[in-house]
């Protein structure tokens, strides 16, 4: 008897299917393989099913979308009950003030002085050692200082060349001072406007009137004005105890030629404390990585799971939890044993943030925290571990086979999610470097990216120019017509590296 009639439930003896008729025995054939087509026909089906559940299901919380791309119902928008408590500071809130300028930053002091008394309308006397201020702040009107150089051209009376008189050294020949190049470059890179947009509030604001082609001429001056002080930034990061990056896709046109292929480009970004480096590429690749961190990067990198950051071994890297977590959630939402895998997951994780959220209130001791993770990272590992031993084939496509393989992935690079947890100024989230990236996104979205590689040039200075003297709290402004004005002088850059007080130089040396 045919063993697929008894997995069928029909049974029929041995001699009755030697009886069988031959054309009987062939119907039987052709139905047990359309039954066993249909029935992989249904899992394909299912395993679609689910993968599409999973990318409407898909938001903020369980992938890498950014929060503006979740749907309208998730639980993050529904309106929340309404408080009690009225508008504004509550009580007990500490209060702020308006900014009051310096007395010698005013352009004049108006002393007021009550003459009678509001209550019997006697006449008043004395001094008030701390009167009310009040200041009033305008802005005065705006007109451009134009400095006009007349060339005048002699003709000689002995051999009658004409001789026309030259601008001197120090006059630039661009039209245009290095305040009004530091604000087109900052309105640019800082703001984010457009060429256009730069070009109308030129205009309207300053009164300088300036065509398109000049102000992509004088962001390129700023940008080859910041070009050294980028790389030596470039360099302090390479050389720095911890790094984080991270990377996202960004347009380059083929306007100079430079992108022939028309290939995606790519923007990186690594950072520290006090200086951030930016650079734009075409490849997304490990030469790239190796390019931006240094080939000899020696420091910690906090970084998520992207392949081009493998070369970094295992015991310099520190895997983002922010992942982590939305990969758990991903998995706890998938049905059967995926899901109670998930769950498990997730609720070590919860553990685990619960502690680190203490250890930066200062309520927990470093060694208490490394006591307490012990055992939160063997519940970890041993979930892993069972979704990893479950046995799956190449090609199969079901919630169960992605579990594992990302699972198995998750064990490959285990020893890579405690670094924070032994090595002090390691963050369990790659939260800087994202945070940081985030401005550059808006700017690729309002953009459409640059058409140039001079342009990507640009994106990149500006972005590492800002980003660098926001985190060290000096002035944008100031730095790039620092910067301007030392190149057009052939005088050295000025740097954006943290300042480091004399003091400290002098017990470094003394060292």
């Amino acid at each position: 008897m045919d063993e697929n009639c008894l997995a069928y439930g029909i049974e029929i003896s041995d001699s009755d299917w030697e009886k069988t008729p031959a054309s009987v025995k062939q119907l039987v054939e052709k139905m047990e393989q359309y039954i066993k087509e249909s029935d992989k026909r249904f899992a394909d089906l299912e395993a679609k099913y689910q993968e599409l559940l999973e990318k409407i299901n898909r938001t903020s919380k369980n992938s890498s979308s950014a929060p503006s791309s979740d749907p309208l119902n998730t639980e993050k928008q529904k309106q929340k009950n309404k408080s009690d408590k009225k508008r504004g500071g509550q009580p007990g809130h500490k209060g702020h003030s308006r900014h009051l300028y310096e007395v010698s930053e005013c352009e004049s002091v108006l002393e007021h002085h009550p003459e009678t008394c509001n209550c019997c309308g006697e006449k008043l006397v004395g001094v008030d050692s701390n009167p009310y201020r009040h200041q009033i702040v305008e802005i005065p009107p705006i007109n451009p200082i134009i400095v006009e150089h007349r060339l005048h051209q002699l003709e000689c009376r002995n051999c009658g060349t004409l001789t026309r008189a030259k601008l001197p050294q120090d006059v630039a020949t661009r039209g245009y001072g290095v305040r009004v190049v530091a604000l087109v470059a900052v309105l640019s890179g800082l703001y984010r406007h457009s060429t256009r947009m730069v070009q109308s509030a030129m205009q309207d604001i300053f009164g300088i009137t300036m065509c398109l082609g000049t102000v992509n001429k004088l962001k390129k001056e700023a940008s080859d004005a910041i070009e050294s002080a980028v790389w030596e930034a470039k360099t302090y990061v390479q050389n720095s105890p911890v790094v984080g990056a991270d990377e996202t896709s960004f347009s380059q046109g083929n306007v100079d030629g430079f992108n022939q292929k028309n290939r995606k480009a790519w923007l990186w970004v690594a950072v520290t404390p006090l200086v951030t480096f930016f650079q734009i590429t075409l490849s997304r690749c490990t030469v790239t990585a190796k390019n931006l961190l240094g080939e000899k990067f020696g420091g910690i990198l906090n970084s998520d799971r992207y392949a081009s950051y493998n070369w970094v071994s295992l015991e310099q890297r520190q895997l983002c939890w922010a992942h982590l977590k939305r990969e758990f959630i991903k998995i706890s939402e998938r049905t059967g044993v995926s899901h109670d895998i998930g769950n498990a997951l997730v609720q070590q994780q919860e553990k685990l943030f619960e502690l680190w959220h203490r250890i930066r209130d200062g309520t927990l001791s470093r060694d208490e925290f490394r006591q307490l993770v012990t055992p939160i990272r063997d519940a970890i590992k041993s979930s892993l571990q069972e979704a990893a031993d479950y046995k799956i084939s190449s090609q199969e496509k079901t919630p169960l086979a992605k579990t594992v393989r990302t699972c198995r992935q998750l064990l490959k690079v285990e020893p890579a999610l405690w670094l924070f947890v032994t090595v002090e100024g390691v963050e369990p989230t790659n939260n800087a470097a994202e945070r940081a990236i985030r401005p550059a996104v808006i700017w690729r979205r309002t953009s459409f990216g640059s058409q140039t590689q001079g342009g990507s040039n640009f994106v990149a200075r500006m972005l590492t120019v800002v980003t660098t003297l926001k985190s060290q709290r000096r002035n944008v402004l100031e730095f790039m017509t620092q910067a301007v004005s030392a190149k057009r002088q052939s005088q050295p850059t000025p740097s954006l590296l943290p300042h480091v007080p004399v003091a400290v130089v002098a017990v470094k040396n003394a060292a």
